[in-house]
């Protein structure tokens, strides 16, 4: 098990995908860890893929077709079972092969792109799963060492610019444009990388939710280099 992840109260170590699944968020702790060296060659597979897009969705027919080395093989029959694990589980996984993300640079005081930190919103309960393969990795910070961007007074402000609507409506705008999921590091705040290879659980904003969302940003990609990323 990895000192860096066990050590954390925000993070859970398992050892298998039933426990990943099947273990409650409770407290401080509102990410779980399915820890893993993989064997394989994931390189292998992302170079030969086809980028159609900047995000383009692969599918297990695309990595069926592919002609691999025995390493790259490997490779395939891990990421086709964690898929498969995951459908099975009733999720619905999405392998992508990734060059960059949209950004959002319509304001200089805030961002809603997934490179800002942020939490992850559904009306109905779920939960985030990632792994990254190949490429550069997402990272997480505790709740404790972040704070709300709408909450901060001078970002507030400017949004209150921004809405021309009655005062009774500013917290839907905030909420209708995504302000809200989007937070800013304490200065003395240490995220941690989720690295790769490990199959992570976050927990989603949901009604249900007992635990605070898992605030998570995307990396800036590697120069040259595309992410191979399963994520639903």
């Amino acid at each position: 098990m990895s000192n860096t992840f066990s050590a954390s109260s925000q993070i859970g170590v398992v050892s298998n995908f039933s426990d990943l699944v099947h273990t409650h968020f409770k407290g401080e702790m509102n990410a779980l860890c399915w820890y893993r060296n993989l064997g394989g060659d994931f390189s292998e597979i992302a170079a030969k893929l086809s980028l159609k897009e900047n995000i383009t969705e692969v599918f297990p027919e695309d990595l069926i077709a592919l002609q691999l080395s025995e390493k790259g093989s490997m490779a395939r029959e891990i990421i086709l079972n964690d898929l498969q694990l995951l459908t099975d589980f009733g999720a619905s996984p999405s392998l992508n092969l990734l060059k960059c993300y949209e950004r959002d640079d319509e304001f200089d005081f805030i961002s809603t792109d997934v490179y800002s930190f942020h939490v992850d919103r559904s009306p109905i309960a779920t939960d985030t799963f990632l792994c990254t393969y190949h490429g550069a990795a997402s990272d997480i910070v505790s709740n404790a060492q972040a704070e709300q961007k709408i909450l901060i007074p001078e970002i507030r402000a400017k949004l209150k610019e921004l809405h021309d609507g009655a005062e009774e409506e500013f917290e839907d705008f905030l909420k209708e444009n995504y302000f809200d999921l989007h937070y800013q590091l304490h200065a003395d705040a240490e995220p941690v990388n989720l690295g790769i290879g490990h199959l992570w659980r976050l927990a989603v904003d949901h009604p249900k939710q007992q635990v605070l969302p898992c605030i998570h940003r995307a990396p800036i990609e590697n120069d040259g280099e595309f992410r191979l990323l399963l994520i639903c």
